[in-house]
Order: C-alpha cells, then structure tokens, then sequence
C-alpha cells in the first residue's frame, strides 16, 4: 500500500519501477537466508536490521556529496513523486537531492542552512511543493521542489500567546484531509497552531506541561490515518509519548509504550515509523503495538560527546541519533541523524 495520500500523490509506474518491483520480491525471497547469514556471521549482524516482513538491508554509503560540499545536522529527507531523494540539513546546501542510487544531482537553500529542521513535502493540485520549519528564523517556508519561495508564514499573532515573535520556533508540520495544515511550534511555546490552505490562521492549542492536551517539546506532528477517522498525532518529545487529538484540537490519548525521545513520523498503509531520538527507529503497527526497533542502541545517549560520537565508535546499522525517516515508494527506509557532519542511512527492504 503507498503512503499517506495527504502527505505524497500516487506515482506512474514506470519501466524501472516494474523492474525495481522485481528485484524487490526477489530480495523478499532472499530474506530468510540473509537473516540466517547474519546469524552465522556476527560481521554481518548490523548490516541485517528487523524482523519478518520488516527486514531491511543495510545500503553501506549511500548518498555521497561532491567533496566540495559538506552535510551539517541532518534534519529531514523526503522522496518527490520522481523517486528523487531530498536531505535536509544544516549547511549551504541545506536541501541536497539525490538520485535512487544516491548519486548526487543539485542542491538548494543556503538562506535555510541555521535552522534546517522540519520538511515535509505535500502535492496541491498536482504541484510538489515542501513546507519548511525554519528554526532560527522563526518561521515557516512554502517551495517549489527547486526551492522558489512561494511564501514564508511568521508567528501566529492572532494566538496571543507570544511575548515577541522570537519565542515562534516551530519544528515540523502536518497536512489535514481538507488542505489545513498544522504546525509544531517545539522549540518555542509548545503549542499547535492551525492554517487552512491559504496559510490563513485558524486556532492554536496546547501549551508546555505534561497533562492531557499539554505538550513539552511537540516536535513531530502528523495526519495519522490508520483508524476510523484520522487523527493528528505529535511527538511530544520530552514527555517521551505520543499524544493524539482531532483536527480540531481536542485531546484523544496517549501512547507510551516503547517509545524514546519520539522525534516525527512517516506513515506506510497500517505501519507507523517513528525516529526515536535516542538510538533507534521503531515501527508500530495499526494499533500502535511494536513491530520492530531497528538499528537500536541502547544509552547511546549518555556517551560523552553524544550525538557528535568519533567516527571510531559510529557503526553502520546502529542509529546515534535518529531525527527523521521515511519510506520511499517501494518501502525502502531513508534515516537522517542529528549529527554535526550529518548521517544518512538507507535500509532496503528484503
């Protein structure tokens, strides 16, 4: 099943995507033999990741930069309806696009390199476009895929819950079935503030605390469509949980179980993919029970120097600080990491 209709468009099957296809259900019949060889070759063990039908592959390094261009913290990756794929990060060439394969293709956005964080991309009438948290610049950024702006969005006046328009320092952002979008201010009030699709104000809600309907860093929001009616759910980071409203603000429930520093979500037919800030990506499953921790690693982090480890003690498979992932259209998985040279991971799917 494709991904969340609100967040990506369907995309035409194509000769290599057919080809592609094949491949795939020839790794998928390939799995259980991997999965034994990783058993047998502790070598192998971090490049083998999951369980079941969410077995991946580790790709070893994927999406290499021109030497003349360095990643800062990587913050966010998007795959467009052409199967390219978009790192976000914290450098002159905050927006650098890839080829499936990883080869690199252009860049964009030096104006966005200090506050690089949430990047979501959503379809309007059959345009692309991405919709960009720009921290240090207390703003949110509309774009074309090659990074024309087509509007920047300041502070939510009309809240009257901010002092100064500095203290509006949104992190991610979410897409309603109707064209509303919502925004996680995570690192400023911690509210949630909704627009509909003329980036006109309609409500705010939430606030810091730890009671229902309160937030204390809603970092990652999303249009969750997996039950009977869909729901928005943030990443309420520093209350490790997930917190669940209407579109229209009202608190629903919480999720608690097996989560760690929840940072934002993808979504794929019934699964659920959370990058957990510390050390590890999870998917749930239609109800939010556990499927599988990929790349775990346990206290990674109380290590000192944490997230900017040595590169000695980085091992491929075994996340640091996971910051955003998503799957791509044939379920692969795309990691980005809050380290300050950045790190990307792809996982493809056996």
């Amino acid at each position: 099943m494709g991904k969340n209709s609100g967040q990506q468009g369907s995309r035409p099957i194509s000769r290599r995507s057919l080809l592609k296809g094949i491949g795939a259900g020839a790794l998928a019949a390939a799995a259980p033999n991997i999965v034994i060889a990783a058993e047998k070759d502790p070598s192998m063990k971090s490049k083998v990741l999951g369980t079941g039908a969410h077995t991946y592959e580790l790709v070893e390094n994927w999406g290499k930069l021109p030497e003349s261009k360095k990643f800062g913290y990587t913050h966010g990756v998007q795959e467009d309806s052409q199967g390219r794929i978009y790192i976000h990060n914290q450098s002159p060439d905050s927006v650098a696009i890839f080829d499936p394969d990883g080869k690199f293709i252009k860049s964009w956005g030096p104006q966005y390199a200090a506050g690089a964080h949430g990047f979501q991309l959503r379809k309007e009438d059959g345009v692309e476009y991405f919709y960009l948290a720009a921290t240090s610049q207390h703003i949110v950024a509309k774009t074309t895929l090659d990074g024309e702006v087509v509007w920047t969005l300041n502070y939510p006046k009309e809240a009257g819950v901010y002092e100064a328009p500095e203290k509006f320092v949104p992190t991610n952002v979410a897409f309603g079935p109707n064209g509303d979008f919502y925004v996680a201010d995570g690192y400023g009030q911690a509210y949630i503030h909704q627009y509909n699709k003329k980036a006109e104000y309609i409500r705010t809600w939430g606030g810091n605390g730890s009671e229902p309907g309160k937030m204390k860093c809603p970092h990652g929001i999303w249009l969750d469509t997996r039950g009977k009616e869909p729901l928005l759910v943030v990443a309420d980071r520093a209350n490790i949980r997930l917190q669940y409203f209407t579109l229209d603000g009202k608190h629903v429930s919480f999720v608690t179980d097996e989560l760690r520093y929840p940072c934002h979500f993808d979504q794929r037919g019934t699964d659920l993919l959370i990058p957990d800030l510390h050390g590890r990506v999870t998917i749930f499953d239609k109800d939010n029970k556990l499927i599988t921790h990929l790349g775990d690693t346990p206290g990674v982090e109380k290590k000192e120097g944490y997230p900017n480890l040595p590169h000695e003690q980085r091992i491929p498979g075994q996340f640091i600080s996971p910051h955003a992932a998503t799957w791509d259209h044939a379920g692969n998985i795309y990691v980005v990491e809050w380290v300050s040279d950045g790190r990307v991971t792809k996982l493809r799917r056996v």
